[in-house]
């Protein structure tokens, strides 16, 4: 094995690791607080679908270790489209639950005689609807993902493909490209967007 491989695959094994460790201390504090009955906060049910969109996304670190530790590991057919595709649809979840966790503070603590006082108290009405628009809307937007994807003993004869050690993505042609490209970017965007809007106000009211 390289010392190259080596080192890329003691990193993923890492950050994985690290990454489930953190995730299940939080996820345990709030299982502890429901059985406590401590009263939750509305951002609380934010925290817990962050930590599983944080989990699937860390899930992805284990078929990257294997395949970076050995060059004959190979994902089959269904579980490369399956990992792939709910590994985007994870990090998509948290990119925005994390906006919308930004959000939610940002409307607690602003001040009673401002316009968004109102929206305190119907925070916890929409904040699971809102969780679960943001789950439909990320599985709708990487459908297309499962299509372009193959395991690597299928795709490794094919042309313009993006390896991922474990599997790859086939190539949807130029136009089509550019269309999911931008499509993707504006998703980003907009969650970025409300993420720095939110947190550029919850500064100069803090100023």
């Amino acid at each position: 094995m390289a010392s190259g491989d080596l080192a890329v695959g003691i990193f993923f094994m890492l950050q994985t690791a690290l990454g489930m460790l953190g995730n299940s201390a939080l996820f345990c504090c709030l299982i502890v607080a429901d059985f406590a009955r401590i009263r939750a906060k509305p951002t609380d049910l934010i925290v817990k679908h962050l930590t599983w969109a944080n989990f699937i996304v860390l899930c992805k670190g284990i078929p990257q270790t294997t395949a970076a530790f050995s060059h004959t590991y190979y994902v089959d057919y269904i579980s490369c489209k399956l990992a792939l595709y709910f590994h985007r649809v994870g990090r998509g979840v948290s990119l925005s639950s994390t906006s919308m966790l930004s959000v939610c503070q940002a409307i607690s603590i602003s001040p009673s005689n401002s316009k968004w006082a109102q929206l305190k108290v119907r925070i916890p009405r929409i904040t699971g609807p809102s969780l679960g628009l943001c789950w439909a809307l990320q599985l709708l937007l990487y459908v297309f993902l499962p299509i372009y994807t193959t395991d690597t003993w299928y795709g490794r004869n094919m042309t313009g493909i993006k390896d991922f050690g474990y599997c790859v993505v086939i190539s949807s042609g130029r136009l089509i490209s550019k269309l999911l490209v931008l499509l993707l970017a504006f998703n980003d965007a907009v969650f970025l967007g409300l993420m720095l809007l939110s947190s550029g106000y919850m500064i100069f009211i803090l100023l």
